[in-house]
């Protein structure tokens, strides 16, 4: 039985896993993009983008996912739009809802690393005549360097909110798991596989996203040693 029951939930692994990489993808460029703005200390670019991560940083995820996956369908010119057969779309609404919601924390990452940057570095570019816009495009990287281990919770916090998705009709891990016991009844071993499952994945991705830790900050352990 126990068998029986995994082999149903583990279906919905490839679904989960697709979910996050492309969450994480177009959230990473949207972020990215967002700290540019930010850092650039435009007043009037800052309060749109402040407004975004204040939205999706201060409501739940779940109410999210209902806002994308239902709200444009209460708009007859979304709905008679060339957006709607993706708006219609459990699996795209489920992606970018959580797109969204991590390009909102990840923002706030990488703007907290760029602020963190020391002053001498932000001189030095100066110093060699670069504008704003031309220092940005070579600290931001070294921002996100070290803003790495920060942004590897946030990866596993996206995998986990991919749970979420099966209250819009997704079968993912999660919704084999709710249509599995909506038969069967067997809460405890039903979820309790499912929880196993999540583990071992978030367990695995945790190791491989220290060991990439590792190697891209291995400059600052280099500097710690030559100071």
């Amino acid at each position: 039985m126990i068998k029986d029951y995994f082999l149903t939930i583990a279906q919905g692994i490839p679904t989960s896993l697709i979910l996050t990489v492309v969450a994480l993808i177009v959230a990473f460029f949207l972020a990215l993009a967002l700290t540019f703005i930010l850092a650039m200390n435009n007043k009037w670019l800052s309060i749109p983008v402040n407004l975004f991560l204040t939205i999706f940083t201060g409501t739940p995820l779940l109410v999210q996912f209902f806002l994308i996956y239902a709200g444009p369908g209460q708009f007859p010119w979304i709905v008679n739009s060339f957006l709607w057969p993706l708006l219609s779309s459990a699996w795209f609404c489920a992606m970018l809802t959580l797109a969204l919601n991590s390009a909102a924390y990840s923002t706030q990452l990488f703007h907290g690393a760029v602020k963190a940057i020391s002053k001498g570095q932000w001189e030095s570019c100066a110093a060699l005549g670069l504008s704003r816009w031309q220092t940005l495009k070579i600290l931001i990287p070294y921002a996100l360097k070290r803003a790495l281990p920060s942004y590897s919770n946030e990866i596993i916090l996206v995998f986990k909110g991919t749970s979420l998705a099966s209250i819009i009709t997704i079968l993912d891990i999660m919704g084999y798991a709710r249509q599995l016991y909506g038969t069967e009844y067997d809460a405890l071993t039903i979820y309790g596989i499912t929880g196993v499952i999540y583990l071992i994945i978030t367990g695995i991705a945790t190791l491989l996203l220290r060991k990439l830790e590792s190697k891209v900050l291995v400059f600052e352990r280099l500097e710690t040693e030559r100071a």
